[in-house]
């Protein structure tokens, strides 16, 4: 009997097995693998989207004109009040009501067949049938991450000695050629952490998103709970996945953190 043959026999048993005492993950184990990765794909997109609009809101907050007449000034000075009013609506007010309002109000609002302020018509309609869920759930993840990365990349900035910026002007670079290469770089390496953490709480506050009908890993769970009356397996099943991608993520941002900490420190 070839080796290969009975690690096969082995194989077949072990899933025999898990099929037998798992039977609901076993029947749903292709969902329920879609929905880690759509889990994984929207926490990475939320945050991607979120570190953009952290990043224009933090610079709008910290930028300093030198040279500018008055209504150079006073744009600023109405970008800065709405850069304030943005973060303190979206850390404010609870992640589940922004989703309903995004799905509900601002996602038919943007998107309609006849009167979409962006987009209409045909395209309109084919967008609604089959991703207004999942745009309108990327869409609040990514606008109420980017209230708290602003923040984020705002503390960065300002902990970055100021003599830096002055060294670099004093050499000729203008205040945006020293912000992108001397003040930015450093700050980007001392966000990784509070960047990394805020990756894992956007994939567990993805699993909201099942409430607006999300094929996520937690509407898996739900449509599968749903259909046998079976809560505990399905369940219990997404709550160790959770703490698994949350356990590996963790540990991942925390060697990424320690390679290329501002130190120098192994």
């Amino acid at each position: 009997r070839s080796p290969s043959r009975g690690l096969g026999d082995v194989y077949k048993r072990q899933i025999q097995l898990f099929s037998q005492h798992f039977p609901i993950i076993y029947e749903y184990r292709q969902m329920f693998f879609f929905g880690v990765l759509a889990t994984i794909g929207i926490a990475a997109a939320a945050t991607f989207f979120g570190m953009i609009l952290g990043l224009c809101n933090a610079l709008i907050r910290v930028i300093r004109i030198e040279k500018g007449n008055i209504v150079t000034k006073g744009l600023l000075w109405l970008l800065q009040q709405c850069s304030r009013l943005y973060v303190t609506l979206f850390r404010g007010t609870p992640m589940l009501v922004q989703i309903f309002i995004w799905h509900n109000v601002w996602s038919p609002l943007l998107v309609h067949q006849q009167n979409g302020l962006l987009i209409s018509g045909d395209l309109a309609v084919y967008l609604r049938q089959n991703y207004a869920p999942l745009v309108a759930g990327v869409l609040a993840l990514s606008f109420n991450s980017g209230a708290y990365i602003t923040e984020v990349f705002r503390s960065g900035i300002k902990s970055i000695d100021r003599g830096q910026m002055e060294a670099a002007r004093s050499l000729g670079l203008s205040y945006g050629q020293a912000m992108r290469y001397i003040i930015l770089p450093q700050t980007l390496r001392r966000m990784l952490g509070p960047l990394g953490n805020e990756f894992i709480t956007l994939l567990k506050d993805s699993s909201l998103l099942a409430t607006i009908a999300v094929a996520e890993l937690t509407y898996v769970a739900k449509s599968a709970a749903g259909r046998y009356y079976v809560y505990e397996e399905p369940y219990y099943f997404i709550a160790l996945v959770y703490l698994m991608l949350t356990m590996a993520l963790a540990w991942f941002f925390a060697r990424l953190e320690k390679k290329y900490n501002t130190d120098g420190n192994r």
